[in-house]
């Protein structure tokens, strides 16, 4: 499991986590929601150690503060909201920079698999900064793939924290995206991430942490934690959610706020 405890982080002077204390399960799928400004990437930046916060976060039973880089990178990939490149690498060179730190680092063809995993085939000699932003996404995930490419090694379990990991991407690539992260938890991973839309989060989670004003205020299954009074209170808009009659999926719908 991915056990965070009190997370407390400022900015400065200024609080913007306060004690957040939640659980991730591997085998599936935990996505952060909550309106801009709520927190949720600071949030998963203190779960990565990317931001420095007091309190205290476990992954599969062992202290992440007490683990060397090396042990974390081999448990776990991340997927920061935005990366830069200053130099001219070639889209496999910045895939590859994944198995530099990963347990099968001698592994040259995940590079092609995981290209393939994220619709990159043919790419691998193109420059990253010749992509489109949703192709340089889509080779960031990638990356971050191969680092960790089998869910389950020796019996423990590795771990996706994706942040927006679908921002850049049109319908049919954000939906191949939920299928990848969805098979990564199906095959015994544990996936933590960061999603805006409320739809699409309905079809990727197991379970909902739903955020707001640096707080916590819930988690648990989507049809316990995303209400129709939850939504309009973290969100400050009347939203109605439902399930659908043939599929029986939630789904929330935002006619209810109006746009006159």
């Amino acid at each position: 499991m991915l056990i965070s405890n009190d997370i407390r982080v400022s900015l400065g002077k200024v609080p913007v986590l306060h004690g957040i204390s939640a659980a991730a399960r591997a085998g599936e799928v935990t996505v952060i929601v909550g309106p801009n400004g709520s927190g949720k990437t600071t949030l998963l930046r203190a779960l990565t150690g990317d931001v420095a916060f007091q309190g205290r976060v476990c992954l599969n039973g062992q202290d992440c503060a007490r683990l060397r880089p090396w042990e974390l990178a081999a448990l776990r990939g991340v997927l920061p909201q935005a990366s830069a490149l200053a130099f001219p690498f070639t889209v496999a060179e910045v895939v590859r920079l994944g198995l530099t730190v990963a347990t099968h680092a001698n592994r040259a063809e995940l590079v092609v698999r995981a290209l393939g995993a994220v619709d990159m085939e043919g790419f691998a000699r193109r420059l990253y900064q010749e992509l489109s932003g949703g192709q340089q996404a889509r080779v960031q995930l990638a990356r971050v793939l191969v680092q960790v490419w089998e869910p389950v090694v020796a019996g423990v379990p590795r771990w996706l924290f994706l942040d927006e990991p679908v921002a850049s991407l049109d319908i049919a690539h954000q939906l191949a995206v939920v299928r990848l992260m969805r098979d990564f938890a199906r095959r015994g991973g544990g996936v933590v991430t960061v999603l805006h839309d409320l739809n699409l989060t309905a079809m990727a989670a197991d379970r909902v942490w739903l955020m707001d004003q640096g707080r916590l205020t819930g988690q648990g299954a989507m049809a316990e934690v995303l209400t129709d009074a939850a939504l309009e209170l973290a969100y400050g808009c009347p939203l109605r959610v439902g399930r659908l009659p043939a599929l029986g999926g939630w789904f929330a719908l935002p006619q209810a706020a109006g746009v006159a």
